[in-house]
């Protein structure tokens, strides 16, 4: 608004005076008395002379613009010095008293300043407040002017009914200057742009107003009062939102300011006497203070905007005039909003400068860290609400996540999501996320044509949700059809199936048989290159038809550590593998992946090296957005799986091995066993060194069943060769219960576990029971974390007895040559005494492992049947299979 000249306006509004000629002539004189009378005063006639007469005289005629508080606060005029007697008014003398002034004439001056001051300029008689100080006021707040004291009481009650009006004047109009600026984004914008276009109406009425005060002799200040009052209530509403909104940015201000008015004299001296009391410091602490607070630093903007908008609706819902107003703002207002949810929704793409929408982009975060990625960051966070809320979960990530703007208040800026889109959200979020990975495919994303001609859509339409389910139907439907039929998504995850589970081992079983002698070596001597050749070499080599598909893709790796000491760490640090509960401990604690993968690295030079075969995994390479579905998270738990059927292979392996060993002649060959007569010399022909090294219930254990009738004692086998046998049968016999105990758990593994639980997701994906790519990907987890907890590699003590069982028949098998060799060496020597010493060396090593098989197949059995009676019913088809396998009476 220009800057107000009292001199011009003045003069035109006497030339532009419309009134009769008698009634003109009346009202001049009267006027021209009071200057008459005033003039004379100010020159001192009655011998009272005043200084700055002439100065007066001159604003008067020529007004001086340090009159003007712009001019006089610019930065060049700051050494302009305010004169006391220079009138704060619109350029006219000093108010003199109304006392003398008939009512007819003070009603006509006071609607003649009230006609500015409704514009936010002051008049002669209607001014600023004594202490008014512009640097000091919140213009949000308005300006609140105060009327002469002279004037008629009649008067003055219906002008302060009137003077609210220029306070919400002015604090709207400040608001709208403020607002205006960049900083406050799209929202902000388009709601100053609606209540500039509400004041320019409010402006029109006042041109009429001053119109009908120009022309009409008969307008009065009650015809004002009568045409303003229906303004009064709107302009009104139009204050509450802006100081509301003005206010949430700060909502302890209030507070601050009182408790400095009351605070305690001596503490204030105090403080002034250390340097701590000056104005400028407490400015600087409270900024201080401003800037601590997480939300201070975001202005009210975006969903903010309009969710408080939409809170003034629901409180001023009785009163139809607020209603309608506030309707309108929200609609005007969330129109930048609704474009940027449209263009989201509808193309992928996600255009908020000024972050006001609900959805938040990290860009740092690509679809090449899929790669390397085992928390699948790219689909959980490069795109997300701001709010922190997740679908299906009740766990919010916290980061990036703005305080809210007092406890339990709404969130600052975007991260405050409009009531009324609060359970749409979910589905804004992810029909733009579906769009934006078709994208990055190199697809075009296209609408229909009916879509696009639609009608446009506001906040305040029914239509708005129907958009919504439309374009997340859509997004899901396309990508879904992307995956699954172009990206053959089924085909892909039979091949998992084929590699990882083994469903048709004969490639591994080849090239274990291949690999033999490389396998054999440490871990780090291990030739990756030959092993990748001879893996390629057994696929062409068993791989036919759809068995031969995406064969190219499976690589030769391995592993960093043990995989049941990586599993122990794993659940040690998070309680669980996998699942939603590990994949937040994980991201809360980074430290789990971590220390679980570097532990074996931490071995003391006394442990075993480890070997090739113990850290032989492989590996599968998918290209996007495939790399979503297989992801690193889901490609780990298929390696799991993978190296836990492998031991079995390879344990039952070295324990056919072994059979096949144990087939020759030292092995096969009959034992001569004489018959002894009963005498009670007989115990005392056997070597004293071998009593104690035979179990006594040897003869026992290798019946057929404790029911075996007892042979007669003249036919009792006795002696070496007697002794020998027995040893011989119990390594038969430990051997087949190892073999027996391996073979039931890769039977359960196989059959009862992975193949009904990969059926149940075959079938859901092949019969269109996925409506949605995220009940996919969860569906896909789930298969995984049931498969593994079902293997029983979630649980830490079936874990360990488990461990210890498999150590303890691999470490068996080792000894094959070394019980190869005592029988040859025994053999040799025959019924002598070093005949006899290597004999009771080979029952002491069988021994040791029947011990500790006996011991670790117990407690395993133990804990099987504890979880499968509490918290596991899968397992009780292993706890019958176990059960077959009885540990031999002592």
């Amino acid at each position: 608004m220009d800057p107000y000249t009292p001199g011009a306006r003045v003069g035109g509004r006497k030339k532009n005076l419309g009134l009769s000629t008698r009634e003109y002539k009346k009202i001049t004189g009267t006027i021209a008395s009071l200057r008459k009378d005033r003039h004379y005063a100010d020159d001192g006639v009655d011998g009272e002379p005043r200084s700055g007469s002439a100065r007066h005289g001159r604003g008067r005629d020529e007004p001086s613009f340090i009159e003007e508080t712009s001019f006089v606060r610019a930065p060049l005029n700051s050494r302009v010095s305010m004169s006391p007697s220079v009138s704060v008014g619109k350029g006219k003398a000093k108010a003199e008293s109304l006392d003398r002034v008939p009512v007819d004439i003070q009603e006509a001056m006071i609607l003649e300043d009230l006609l500015f001051v409704l514009m936010g300029i002051p008049g002669t008689y209607i001014t600023y407040p004594p202490d008014y100080a512009p640097e000091d006021e919140d213009p949000v707040q308005g300006i609140h002017f105060v009327v002469s004291s002279s004037l008629d009481s009649s008067l003055r009650d219906l002008v302060e009914r009137i003077l609210p009006l220029a306070t919400y004047y002015t604090g709207i109009s400040s608001f709208i200057e403020m607002r205006s600026h960049l900083d406050f984004g799209m929202v902000n914008h388009a709601l100053c742009a609606a209540l500039r276009e509400m004041l320019k109406d409010y402006q029109t009425l006042l041109a009429q107003l001053e119109h009908a005060f120009n022309t009409s002799p008969s307008f009065t200040l009650q015809k004002l009062w009568f045409y303003v009052h229906p303004t009064l209530h709107t302009l009104s509403l139009l204050y509450n939102l802006t100081t509301e909104i003005s206010g949430a940015e700060d909502p302890s201000g209030s507070g601050s300011d009182s408790e400095s008015s009351e605070s305690d004299p001596e503490e204030a001296a105090r403080n002034e006497a250390l340097g701590l009391g000056g104005a400028k410091l407490k400015a600087v602490l409270n900024e201080i203070d401003k800037d601590v607070n997480g939300s201070s630093g975001i202005p009210v903007k975006g969903g903010e905007v309009l969710a408080i908008i939409f809170d003034r609706i629901q409180i001023m819902f009785g009163d139809p005039t607020a209603n309608m107003l506030y309707t309108s703002l929200l609609r005007d207002a969330g129109k930048p909003y609704v474009d940027m949810l449209q263009s989201w929704m509808r193309t992928g793409r996600l255009v908020d400068p000024y972050e006001e929408l609900c959805v938040k982009e990290s860009k740092f975060i690509d679809r090449g860290v899929l790669e390397m990625d085992y928390t699948d960051e790219y689909w959980e966070r490069r795109y997300t609400l701001r709010d922190g809320s997740t679908l299906g979960s009740s766990k919010r990530h916290l980061a990036g996540v703005p305080s809210p703007r007092s406890a339990g208040g709404r969130l600052p800026g975007g991260a405050c999501v409009p009531p009324f889109l609060e359970r749409w959200k979910h589905k804004i979020l992810l029909a733009g996320k579906y769009l934006n990975v078709i994208r990055e495919c190199g697809i075009e994303v296209s609408r229909d044509s009916i879509e696009s001609d639609t009608k446009e859509v506001t906040l305040d339409d029914e239509r708005l949700y129907k958009a919504i389910e439309d374009a997340y139907t859509h997004a899901n439907q396309t990508l879904l059809r992307l995956l699954l039929r172009d990206q053959q998504l089924i085909p892909r995850l039979r091949s998992l199936k084929r590699y990882f589970f083994l469903s048709q081992s004969s490639f591994l079983t080849h090239m274990l048989d291949l690999s033999h002698s490389e396998l054999r070596k440490p871990a780090k001597h291990a030739s990756l290159v030959k092993l990748q050749s001879l893996l390629d070499l057994a696929l062409n080599t068993d791989a036919q038809g759809e068995d031969a598909m995406f064969r190219e893709d499976v690589k030769v790796t391995m592993a960093t550590s043990g995989l049941y000491e990586w599993l122990i760490k794993v659940i040690k640090v998070n309680g669980v593998i996998g699942g939603e509960e590990a994949e937040g401990n994980q991201e809360g604690n980074p430290q789990a992946i971590s220390a679980a993968s570097n532990h074996g690295k931490k071995k003391t030079s006394s442990e075993k090296a480890f070997l090739a075969i113990d850290a032989l995994t492989l590996d599968y390479s998918v290209n996007f957005p495939l790399s979503l579905v297989i992801s690193r998270k889901t490609i780990l738990r298929y390696q799991l799986i993978f190296r836990f059927l492998l031991h079995l292979k390879h344990v039952e392996q070295a324990l056919c091995t072994m059979w096949i060993e144990q087939k020759t002649t030292t092995w096969r060959k009959p034992m001569v066993l004489p018959q002894i007569r009963p005498s009670t010399s007989a115990s005392s022909s056997r070597p004293p060194s071998r009593g104690p090294s035979r179990p006594p219930s040897s003869a026992a254990s290798s019946a057929p069943s404790p029911s075996t009738p007892k042979p007669p004692e003249d036919t009792i086998d006795s002696g070496w060769n007697a002794d020998f046998e027995n040893w011989r049968k119990r390594i038969f016999l430990l051997r087949s219960r190892m073999l027996a105990f391996v073979q039931q758990i890769l039977a359960f593994a196989t059959f009862e576990v992975l193949e009904p639980n990969w059926r149940k997701l075959e079938g859901k994906l092949e019969a269109g029971k996925v409506d949605t790519v995220d009940q996919l990907l969860r569906d896909h987890v789930d298969f995984l974390d049931t498969c593994l907890k079902e293997c029983m590699l979630t649980s830490e003590k079936l874990l360990k007895s488990y461990s210890h069982l498999i150590t303890t028949i691999s470490t068996f098998t080792m000894y094959t040559s070394s019980f190869a060799k005592s029988a040859n060496q025994a053999l040799a020597a025959g019924d002598s005494p070093e005949g006899a010493r290597i004999l009771a060396k080979g029952w002491d090593v069988l021994k040791k492992f029947e011990i500790n098989f006996n011991h670790w197949f117990k407690a395993h059995l133990d804990c099987v049947q504890f979880y499968a009676s509490s918290e596991n019913v899968s397992l009780l088809p292993l706890v019958v299979r176990l059960k077959s396998i009885q540990v031999p009476a002592s």
